[in-house]
């Protein structure tokens, strides 16, 4: 099992966020706050079921305060439950969606990149992870 010391969880973890962050368009809050790839996450998955419960667990945990927390924190959650291809293919559905989040340069909105990024994560389905959550 891949456990949180794991080199290679850490270059996973980092080539994932840079993916989901590549290209992304500079969204505001309300409040002005920077939007990244989490608040996309959230979108996506709510648009698509009633409660993801990555996003629930994530959204309870009271020591992250900023969105890229809490994007590294539903990576990892995804991972250890196996749900990674399957949460980000659900918010990939969505081409407008896509296009109002990301940048024409981003390999989200390339279907044939799209297909194998998503390709990748599905085999790590059958990797087991032991992190701290």
């Amino acid at each position: 099992p891949v456990t949180d010391g794991s080199r290679e969880l850490h270059s996973l973890c980092a080539q994932l966020e840079f993916l989901l962050q590549f290209d992304l368009k500079e969204k505001r809050s309300f409040f002005g706050q920077r939007k990244d790839y989490w608040d996309f996450l959230c979108q996506g998955l709510a648009r698509c079921r009633q409660e993801h419960e990555g996003i629930h667990f994530v959204t309870s945990l009271d020591k992250l305060k900023t969105p890229v927390g809490r994007g590294r924190a539903f990576l990892r959650y995804c991972l250890v439950h196996q749900q990674l291809a399957e949460s980000l293919q659900l918010c990939l559905l969505d081409p407008e969606s896509l296009c109002e989040w990301y940048y024409a340069r981003s390999p989200f909105l390339n279907p044939k990149r799209r297909a194998e990024i998503l390709g990748s994560l599905y085999e790590l389905d059958c990797v087991t992870f032991h992190l701290t959550l």
